[in-house]
């Protein structure tokens, strides 16, 4: 047993001990008042601490959640519990939210419950930085989800619509992606003084909200924006523009123009969001944001997180604006290099088509001629360059100019594999080459084949039956191994040949048997003209622009006296 005095010592010591920590002390009875406070708590309470004696918790601190249902839980069962009770005090703060963790345990006497006692910390910093690990976290998580999904092709409408569908109702109510135009549209009316431009490029809405936004403008329209709009301020600034819960005097400033204002209120729109899309300095559109009815106004986070995809698809779109452009060039100069197929004697009918790919990166060397020779007989031409863009049309340009010289000097088709085969090899600067050289005779009836590693051209009959016709194929033009030969076949009036490049029918995940046996499932109607045969065969085998090559296709038939 402890004398009085020693029991004193032992109480100014406790006392002391419970004074000077930096941690926060509580006792309350069993009503949850207040029975003692140390200096600590009282300082992170901002009162007194006589001023919190016999008073409740939720009397002296009503902006904290002090969890008192957790409190009355530990009084009943006496089961010690860690809490954190968040909220505010009457201690100044300028966070959003203040967070204390705690422990607590039950004090008994002589077997009665006589209240609580507490030890608490402040947790606040490190509840934030857990907050903003979390959404760090949350955000690469969409990115990585964005990857996935924008930019998937390098068409640049297609990546701001999956922009667009990635936003809403992802981040907002409705989105809108609108880029700069390039090329002025010859038939729109005139831009007025100051406005500003933009073609919508996607769209996406909750379904709620989809057809009052189409009110607003479809994907492929032009939107002109007033001077001074959140778009132009936007796009001038660099910077996201955050409207939320607008007067009609803001809405009529920041909106396209004023005009729009009763049809934004009607929509239920209250707050916007505008996001810059740019790429290596070089602006490139905007990406609007918005929200509607009980959503929730926009916060720093959402801002935060709609630049980061603006910026990730702001990539995608400047790699889907170059390769259009190249695209355009190589396509443009391929057009020009290939020259229209020659005309073929009276005896014989032809018909072509060239479709640059819908996919591949740049279009291809895919050609076709047809060449006038002596004694009525016509050179049929179908080839492929290795690989695509510029240089393999550029090469595709060689092989069918030196192909004319020396088709003119030695009409034997495997004669003129060989003389081409040889000099390219020679020149060592163009890519290898398949070529299919078809010597159609109306006279004779009969038509010499050779082939330079092409696909075997199909024979459409009369009546419209279609079969595969195998030929000895020689090595690639370009590789120096020569050694090419001929076949002769008859070929009558009324039988047609088909003439084509891998584009027609290779897939990737399919075996090269399987998709030629898909040409023998043809069966155009009896008597079809030419044109109509080619434009069933595209039909057949695919959506033209949509196939993972370029296409070129060659149809011969010989005329009937």
């Amino acid at each position: 047993m402890l004398d009085d005095a020693s029991s004193r010592r032992t109480q100014d010591l406790l006392r002391q001990l419970l004074d000077g920590t930096e941690a926060g002390v509580v006792v309350f009875d069993p009503e949850l008042c207040f029975r003692y406070v140390n200096p600590t708590l009282a300082r992170m309470n901002g009162l007194p601490a006589a001023e919190h004696l016999g008073r409740p918790v939720s009397e002296v601190l009503p902006g904290l959640d002090a969890r008192e249902d957790t409190l009355r839980q530990i009084l009943a069962d006496g089961i010690p519990r860690e809490i954190t009770s968040s909220g505010h005090t009457l201690a100044g703060s300028d966070r959003q939210r203040r967070y204390w963790h705690a422990a607590y345990h039950r004090i008994e006497e002589e077997g009665r419950v006589v209240g609580l006692v507490g030890i608490l910390v402040e947790v606040t910093d490190a509840h934030e930085q857990q907050r903003n690990l979390e959404r760090a976290r949350a955000r690469l998580a969409v990115l990585d989800q964005a990857a996935t999904v924008i930019g998937t092709t390098l068409d640049m409408d297609t990546t701001c619509q999956e922009l667009a569908a990635f936003l809403a109702p992802g981040l907002a109510d409705a989105a809108t992606v609108e880029v700069i135009p390039h090329e002025a549209d010859p038939g729109a009316r005139p831009v007025p003084p100051g406005t500003l431009r933009l073609r919508r490029a996607g769209m996406a809405a909750t379904p709620g909200l989809l057809e009052r936004v189409r009110g607003f403008g479809e994907p492929g329209e032009y939107v002109d924006y007033q001077p001074g709009s959140s778009i132009q301020r936007c796009l001038e600034s660099g910077r996201p523009m955050v409207d939320n819960v607008f007067t009609d005097a803001e809405l009529s400033r920041s909106a396209p123009n004023p005009d729009r204002v009763a049809a934004y209120r009607a929509s239920g729109l209250h707050s916007a969001l505008v996001v810059p899309l740019s790429c290596r300095d070089e602006p490139v559109g905007t990406v609007t944001l918005l929200r509607a009815d009980s959503s929730p106004a926009f916060d720093a986070e959402d801002v935060a997180t709609a630049q980061d995809l603006a910026r990730r698809a702001a990539i995608a779109l400047d790699n889907a604006r170059r390769y259009t452009a190249e695209h355009h060039i190589a396509l443009e100069l391929q057009q020009a290099l290939l020259a229209a197929p020659g005309r073929p004697h009276p005896g014989l009918e032809i018909a072509t088509r060239y479709l640059p790919s819908g996919a591949s990166a740049l279009v291809g060397g895919d050609w076709f001629d047809a060449i006038a020779l002596p004694e009525g007989r016509t050179l049929l031409v179908i080839g492929d360059v290795m690989g695509h863009g510029v240089q393999a049309a550029v090469d595709m340009s060689h092989y069918s100019s030196m192909l004319k010289v020396i088709a003119r000097q030695q009409p034997a088709p495997h004669l003129i594999l060989d003389a081409l085969d040889a000099l390219m090899t020679e020149a060592a600067a163009e890519r290898p080459a398949t070529c299919l050289l078809v010597l159609a005779d109306p006279v004779r009836g009969e038509c010499t084949y050779a082939s330079a590693g092409h696909l075997p051209p199909v024979v459409i009959e009369a009546d419209g039956s279609t079969r595969l016709l195998m030929l000895p194929t020689g090595p690639p033009l370009g590789v120096g191994l020569g050694g090419h030969t001929s076949l002769t076949v008859p070929c009558g009036p009324g039988r047609t040949l088909l003439l084509y490049t891998d584009g027609l029918i290779e897939r990737r995940v399919e075996d090269i048997d399987v998709s030629l046996h898909r040409l023998t499932t043809l069966r155009p109607v009896p008597g079809m003209p030419l044109t109509e045969i080619v434009d069933h065969v595209l039909h057949s085998l695919g959506t033209p622009g949509a196939a993972e090559d370029d296409i070129a296709v060659l149809a011969a038939r010989f005329r009937r006296d």
